[in-house]
Order: structure tokens, then sequence, then C-alpha cells
């Protein structure tokens, strides 16, 4: 054994010591972000001290390490974009967390362990019962009963209970000391996890050409990084041609060699349908197209320039759009709509990251990191600084 290996043997022994006392330690109150109501001018969100959760069966305490913040965020949470969710609440979107109680039935986990909260959580006796911790309350009764009545709490805050199957075990000693991320880095997997879920569910192959659009915003940027780490040739397309030069940038300068190319969208279909052909046939869409965008185009021009037997995974707001229909049976087209991810996903895709197979340091991700007394700030910064490489956290 060489000293690297005794020193990180000695780290792991001290993390087990100290935190093997943790659950004695967890003070009677925290302090949360707490959305009371929804108000144009954020009047709604305090931030306050409030009990610490205790917990139970099925569940873990976390120490909240870093919390990402969604690029809209603010516009939720300020009514301009309308999302179902009973308040109050504490609000959050993903974050990274120190285990520091579980319940009697964990079985895994262990205290101290660094973990992934994943902000989908799903009824136990109902997999369709999904809702977004801190964001939304899903699309069916069970969905807002599990809000309302269970899991009603997300994680910008300095502890949290959360359900166990939600806490994704996270390699402390391979991940932060081997390969260098920061809890802040690991954060952004609540971004690359919903590109990886859309890219698995067409089954996207190493070698094959994908087309993401648009890939100059949070999701549509970490899909192209998720791409080129599977091994795929990527166009990148969007409206705005300095970002997109900027995400060519960032991903050649973490991944030398990756195979990106760029198409800046016109709003003319045909001529985007041939400026993706350029590049050949493509083999499947990844689209993370917004509500506002419906009267667009641009993935008509994505679909027309599929091969045939093509694939598309339909991720965004994309609303009363109409599809080439006939180019669509024609050639034998596949158009799958995801929402997220699933487990197995999550657990593949730590698999991967722990293989090595993403960029470390800022050729990853920049990460801007605020503190609890600076919440407005944070939401205020994730509204511009979005794309891929690109996080705003909220450190307790």
């Amino acid at each position: 054994m060489n000293h690297k290996d005794v020193g990180l043997c000695l780290l792991q022994y001290l993390h087990s010591q100290f935190f093997a006392s943790m659950e004695a330690k967890i003070p009677q109150t925290h302090r949360a972000i707490i959305l009371k109501s929804v108000e144009r001018d954020l009047s709604g969100v305090h931030l306050e001290n409030i009990a610490t959760p205790e917990v139970e069966t099925g569940s873990a305490i976390v120490r909240i390490l870093s919390a990402a913040v969604l690029s809209y965020q603010r516009a939720i949470y300020d009514g301009r974009r309308d999302y179902p969710l009973p308040t109050p609440l504490v609000g959050g979107f993903c974050a990274v967390g120190r285990v520091v109680a579980l319940g009697r039935d964990a079985v895994a986990l262990e205290t101290g362990q660094l973990v992934f909260l994943d902000c989908v959580i799903r009824g136990r006796d109902d997999l369709d019962a999904i809702i977004l911790s801190g964001i939304s309350d899903g699309f069916n009764e069970n969905a807002q009963k599990l809000m309302r009545d269970v899991w009603r709490d997300g994680l910008f805050a300095e502890y949290a209970k959360f359900p166990l199957e939600s806490c994704v075990a996270l390699n402390e000693t391979r991940l932060c000391h081997e390969l260098g991320y920061t809890v802040q880095d690991l954060a952004y997997l609540g971004y690359l996890l919903v590109a990886f879920g859309g890219l698995r569910d067409i089954k996207l192959e190493p070698g094959e050409t994908v087309a993401i659009c648009p890939a100059t915003g949070g999701f549509g940027g970490a899909g192209v990084q998720v791409a080129i780490a599977m091994g795929a040739r990527v166009i990148a397309m969007g409206r705005n041609g300095q970002e997109l030069e900027r995400l060519r940038k960032h991903i050649l300068s973490g991944t030398p060699g990756a195979s990106i190319e760029t198409v800046t969208i016109t709003g003319d279909e045909n001529e985007d349908s041939a400026a993706l052909l350029n590049f050949g046939a493509i083999d499947a869409v990844l689209d993370f197209s917004p509500a506002a965008a419906s009267k667009s185009a641009h993935l008509n021009s994505a679909i027309k320039a599929l091969r045939r037997k093509g694939r598309v995974s339909l991720m965004g707001g994309f609303h009363d759009g109409p599809l080439p229909s006939f180019r669509i049976i024609a050639n034998d087209i596949t158009i799958k709509g995801k929402f997220m991810y699933e487990r197995d996903d999550m657990a593949q895709f730590v698999r991967m990251l722990e293989r090595g197979l993403f960029p470390k340091g800022q050729n990853f991700v920049i990460a801007k990191s605020f503190s609890l007394d600076d919440w407005k700030s944070a939401l205020d910064m994730a509204a511009d600084y979005t794309g891929a490489g690109r996080l705003v956290v909220i450190t307790p």
C-alpha cells in the first residue's frame, strides 16, 4: 500500500469516527428558505429558523452541503411560471449532502456518507405519483397527496429529511479525493441526469450523431456534455451563436477531440434542416424546447434531418406545435416523451462519473456559490448564469 492509499484510508477512518456520533448532535432547529406564498416581488419567500425533522422509517436526515438552484427557480416562486405546489414549504431542487441519521430500515446507506439528493420523489405504492421536491406536486391526485402530506419540503436548508431511495450514495474517495470534484461540482448532477434520462430512453449509442435543441440552456447544455461522455457525435442547435461558440469551446477544453458541431437556428425550417444535413443524416434528437418556442420550426427541422428509424426524445415544455407527420410515418421515426429519469439511470450515471468519463474542475462546471442569507441573489444569478458548465448553488 503506497502513501496515497494510506492517506485515503486514514481520511476515511477519521470521517467514519467523526460522523458516527453526528445523530446525537443534530440541532433542534436549523435555517431554511421558506416559500410561504407565491408573490411577484418574492415577498412570500423568507429565511427562517424551523424545527429540524426527526428521522423515521424510510427516511434519512441529511446535512445539506450544496443545493443546486434551477435557472427558472425565481420564475416559479414569483408566479411567472405556474407550477403547482403547496405552501408553505422549504424551497429547493437537487443537492449534495452528508447523512447524519438513518431510519431503521436503511441497509446500504451509512451515517457520514456523501449522497446526492434527487428531487424526483415517487410514491412507494404508486410509481406514477411523481413529485419534484420544492418545485412541483406532479400530475395526479396521488402525487399531490404525496407532496402535501409527506415530502413537502425541499433542500434549501441546513438539514433535510429525505426518502432513502432518493439518497444516491456517492463514492467520496473516488469522486472528491481521486478525481477532484467538489460538492458544488457534484450538485450539477441535477442537470446532467435529466439529459441522461432522455438519451438513455432513446438508447443513444456510442458513435451515433445526436442533435440537441436548444443546446444553449441549462438542460440542453448539460445534454451536450452527457452525449459527448456517452461517445456520441453532437450537433448543438440554438439561436444564440455566441453561446453556441462558448458551448463548443467549453466542451473541447474538457474533452479535446470531441465531435461537436453547431447549427444556428434561423427560423426557416428547410434552411435549418439543410444545415443539419450538411453533417450527414442524424440518428437521434434530444429536445428541451420551452413552451415559449411552440411556434418555432426548429424541432421539425431536426426531425426532417433524421435517418430512417431515427429517434426523438421530447423533454421540454413544447406545446401544440405541428409535427411533420407524413415524414415521421414514412421514415418510421420513433418519438418518445420522457419526464426526468428512472432510478436505474441515476445508478448508471454515477458509475460513469466514477469511471472518469467526464472532465474535471472548470472544464466540468463552474459553480457560483451563495449563502442562505443571499438566497435572492442566488435566484437572480441562476436566471442569467445558465448553459453548459454553469451552475448556481446555495451552500448552507
